[in-house]
């Protein structure tokens, strides 16, 4: 089966403590089926400018932003093919735009004056795009373990289960091992809830029971925060009542 390569739903999300997160995935087993992918070991790169444009764009909740990056699952060959993928979010709603292409060319295209993309709808968004931010070039990998779920009912309702979040500024290779700072507390995980339609009323009775509110953390945003400005997020401010003992393996 082909893979998607145009998304457009609601990404709402939510950072669990371990017994928030053993609450929801008892629910989930009930009502949603691991998908194709179940568990993936995901690797990306993110493109940024030199002065992390994107990154600063992407904390500061703005009505638009996007962000490009280059993403695996489980470790890359130097010879496989990985997804470049072009993301957009406005007035809550969010796009994706995908491509697949050889690691080897993707790299190429925003290392070298001969690079060039496909020949595509999507390959001439992505230039576009690149075209607006001169300098862009891979500037984070972020890795992490994936619990991907489906609805069983046939809706358009999935949900992803991130842990074990780690960044890097430096050897940013998707053929590489991971490793690097860890952006989230230990022992938290972040859930994603992506629809473009209300949740089902067991999905509320679940978030309501185990106290579960939205956030606006985003993974490479905060990875952000903590790396290139050495500063906690706000969000675990907030998980942590003001305390700043459980951010220690954070900050």
């Amino acid at each position: 089966m082909a893979a998607k390569t145009v998304f457009k739903r609601h990404e709402l999300k939510y950072l669990m403590d371990p017994r928030q997160a053993e609450e929801v995935c008892s629910a989930i087993s009930e009502h949603m089926t691991l998908d194709g992918y179940g568990h993936s070991s995901i690797r990306n790169i993110y493109l940024d400018t030199g002065d992390f444009l994107l990154a600063r764009r992407s904390i500061e909740h703005p009505l638009y932003k996007e962000k490009l990056r280059f993403r695996s699952y489980g470790k890359a060959e130097k010879d496989g093919t990985v997804f470049v993928e072009l993301k957009k979010k406005y007035d809550s709603v969010v796009y994706k735009r995908r491509l697949s292409m050889p690691l080897d060319e993707a790299m190429r295209w925003f290392t070298s004056p001969e690079g060039k993309g496909p020949d595509t709808q999507i390959g001439e968004e992505i230039d576009f795009m690149r075209s607006r931010y001169p300098g862009i070039r891979p500037a984070m990998l972020l890795t992490y373990e994936r619990e991907a779920y489906y609805a069983n009912d046939g809706g358009d309702l999935r949900i992803t289960i991130d842990s074990n979040i780690l960044a890097r500024l430096e050897d940013l290779d998707l053929t590489s091992e991971v490793g690097g700072h860890a952006v989230l507390p230990d022992g938290y995980t972040l859930m994603e809830i992506k629809t473009m339609y209300g949740y089902p009323p067991w999905l509320n009775s679940v978030l309501s029971g185990s106290r579960l509110y939205k956030s606006s953390f985003t993974k490479y945003g905060n990875a952000y925060k903590e790396m290139v400005v050495r500063k906690v997020p706000e969000d675990f401010r907030r998980i942590s009542g003001g305390s700043r003992t459980v951010l220690e393996g954070a900050a």
